[in-house]
């Protein structure tokens, strides 16, 4: 419990706090990218192979 206290004092704590929620916001755009863009790729793929 003191080492969490110490940590939350501490403003490296603090920085390691907001470099977690920069990382953290990161990962949620680029699943939300790669979830519309492989959506799209599916379609693109399904298309091909009904014409060929």
């Amino acid at each position: 419990m003191q080492f969490i206290r110490k940590i939350l004092k501490s403003n490296k704590g603090a920085t390691a706090i907001e470099y977690g929620l920069i990382a953290a916001l990161i990962a949620v755009a680029a699943i939300s990218a790669m979830g519309a863009i492989g959506d799209n790729l599916e379609t693109t793929f399904n298309n091909v192979a009904e014409n060929l």
